[in-house]
């Protein structure tokens, strides 16, 4: 059967790959250490699993409004004014299942044949593959380690064309861990200004933060007019499995979106939504716990890689994920990640599956226990030297 052109356009998550070879090994009897998925290994807090359960004894089970019902959209608005993060109203919020439909549906709405989308490289795959596949042209934007894998805005300013029509941000940011500063959105914010571009603000890591509180590009002046907000339950509060997600869209692209939910998904699930609102009006403490686990598994993954000869590793100050240099090894970052999983039992990724600036860098997602992470650095330090000679 004869594919459409578009679909050569359309890629993947390595993540899920790796995933799949890990667990062929597994099936094998071998044991595998998993740093590869990026979700959190904890359970989604009582409170929430209780409250799907007694929307699905009301019979929460029939359509809802394509853009959420009431209210979860009026929960999304007052949960974000309450966090500091954005004074917003319900009927900009569009929930859908999962929060990749957000980038589907900002880059189906904005970009035309040929329009150009400026997305950090290295990043989230699925930037580049959602603007190919709609027929704009991905334009990467560096994230290079000697900038603390930020964005450098008079690289920024070179990349913008009069088709530049999206910029897509990322903090904090997968895969590389780095958070944006108030200061540093100012710099983006002024291109963004001055050159008429919407951005889409993916900020699913917000609350996984450990340095400073979380910045947003949508505290400055002029910018909650063109910028769509991207979040969801997923990362906050373990939820990736209930598929949950939300957007903040300025008022002219509401509607718009919220066709492209009639045409594809319908709605996102009723009683999930109703776990989405407990999410939203419980209590904090579980993601507290989290976020304070995190901290110690960053603490000793950083640490440990740090120790080994031929890696070192930046301190990220947000999300999971940490994003070492293995340059020094002079192997293909994808043959080291090969190495590791055959050799180590560790399962992670090459930096190359989040862009080609990312050739040179493993990602290790710390959402496993302090133990197996320090099993995995024992494993890696003990496997790295013969990785040169396979």
């Amino acid at each position: 059967m004869e594919l459409a052109g578009r679909m050569a356009r359309l890629g993947t998550e390595s993540a899920f790959e790796v995933l799949a070879r890990a667990r062929a090994l597994e099936a094998e009897g071998r044991a595998i250490i998993h740093l590869e998925i990026g979700e959190p290994d904890f359970d989604t807090p009582e409170h929430i699993r209780e409250a799907a359960k007694e929307a699905l004894d009301r019979g929460e089970t029939h359509y809802v409004p394509a853009p959420g019902i009431p209210a979860l959209r009026e929960a999304v608005a007052a949960f974000l004014e309450r966090t500091g993060r954005l004074r917003t109203t319900a009927d900009r919020v569009i929930v859908t299942p999962g929060a990749k439909p957000i980038m589907f549906f900002t880059i189906l709405a904005l970009c035309d044949e040929g329009d150009e989308v400026v997305y950090p490289d290295p990043g989230f795959p699925m930037y580049e593959s959602i603007a190919a596949f709609a027929g704009a042209t991905p334009v990467p934007l560096p994230l290079r380690e000697e900038h603390g894998f930020r964005p450098d805005p008079d690289e920024l300013r070179s990349l913008v064309t009069d088709r530049t029509r999206l910029l897509i941000l990322s903090s904090p940011h997968n895969p590389c861990g780095s958070a944006l500063t108030r200061e540093e959105l100012e710099a983006v914010a002024e291109v963004a200004l001055r050159h008429d571009l919407v951005v889409l603000s993916d900020e699913v890591y917000w609350a996984i933060a450990y340095d400073r509180p979380h910045a947003s590009i949508l505290d400055l002046d002029g910018m909650a007019e063109r910028t769509v907000l991207l979040d969801g339950w997923s990362k906050t509060f373990a939820m990736t499995g209930w598929r949950l997600g939300f957007g903040v869209f300025p008022p002219a692209l509401v509607e718009p979106v919220t066709r492209l939910v009639i045409n594809s998904v319908s709605c996102t699930s009723a009683f999930s939504q109703h776990a989405a609102i407990a999410a939203l009006t419980g209590p904090w403490e579980p993601v507290e716990r989290m976020v304070a686990e995190f901290r110690r598994r960053r603490d000793a993954i950083v640490d440990g890689l740090n120790s080994i000869p031929g890696i070192s590793c930046l301190r990220p100050e947000g999300a999971f994920y940490v994003f070492p240099s293995v340059r020094d090894l002079g192997v293909p970052s994808k043959r080291v990640e090969e190495h590791l999983l055959e050799h180590a039992g560790v399962a992670c990724l090459s930096g190359t599956a989040f862009g080609r600036h990312g050739e040179g860098y493993l990602r290790f997602s710390y959402a496993n226990s302090v133990e197996n992470i320090e099993r995995a650095l024992a494993a890696v330090r003990a496997a790295l030297p013969e990785v040169a000679r396979v």
